[in-house]
């Protein structure tokens, strides 16, 4: 790697922490900046995987309280994110790079529509129901199983789903799916590693920035609204759409 290029996977990783700290959508940013360093799609995707892990384990822990009150809940969609990013992450290795490079600029399409529409697919504080009811492990082992495979768009896909079929406050809701996208990223990058598609120089040099770029973006998030965070994320998204498909 030269210096500018460690450069730019620095800084996408410091975006991406903040981003993800502010509205989400930082998978975009690794992703795009991993396939700017000239890493092989199925590659770029699974080190994007292992670069936002830390992240989905802090907010995790950053919810405890929150899940030990309601941990039962929790233990059936944990068990069906671990199967369906298990699925995923299998699928994703079967498929070779020229076949997954030209689902890519699709997956972008739909991750970055998701993306664009989170604002009203933000769930509203119902009624929570049985997280273990057929709707909502069903829901969630579609949303596990394109989690493990692609990733981007994820975390707003989940909160609408888990919204729609198991109910509770917002910060319910996120304390489950930070949960939830923990365990799927965690058995896809078993499965990834496993595979030895990760592209360790690359996730060296962007983890540490992730992690400063996390801790940074608490401070932005006060600061930023996350409306002109939401644009900047909908912009890189269309601009990997329109590179994949020119380039395809």
């Amino acid at each position: 790697m030269t210096l500018s290029m460690i450069g730019l996977l620095f800084v996408a990783g410091f975006l991406s922490g903040a981003v993800n700290a502010i509205a989400g959508g930082g998978t975009f940013l690794t992703f795009g900046a991993l396939t700017l360093a000239g890493i092989p799609p199925i590659s770029a995707n699974a080190t994007s995987s292992i670069v936002q892990f830390p992240g989905y384990v802090t907010s995790t822990l950053a919810y405890k309280d929150e899940l030990l009150k309601r941990w039962r809940s929790a233990v059936a969609l944990t068990l069906v994110s671990a199967l369906g990013g298990l699925a995923g992450a299998l699928i994703l290795l079967a498929l070779s790079n020229p076949s997954f490079r030209a689902l890519v600029p699709w997956l972008l399409t739909a991750a970055t529509a998701i993306f664009a529409a989170g604002p009203l697919l933000q769930p509203k504080a119902t009624a929570e129901r049985s997280a273990s009811s057929l709707s909502s492990l069903a829901g969630q082992g579609v949303t596990a199983i394109y989690g493990g495979f692609f990733g981007a768009g994820m975390g707003i896909m989940m909160l609408a789903v888990l919204g729609l079929t198991t109910g509770g406050s917002y910060h319910h809701l996120n304390a489950l799916k930070n949960l939830l996208a923990t365990v799927i990223a965690a058995v896809a990058i078993i499965v990834f590693v496993s595979g030895g598609v990760v592209a360790w120089p690359q996730a060296i040099v962007m983890i540490p920035a992730v992690a400063a770029g996390g801790y940074a973006g608490v401070w932005a998030a006060r600061r930023v609204p996350q409306t002109i965070m939401r644009m900047i994320v909908v912009a890189v998204g269309a601009a990997l759409i329109i590179y994949y498909f020119v380039t395809g």
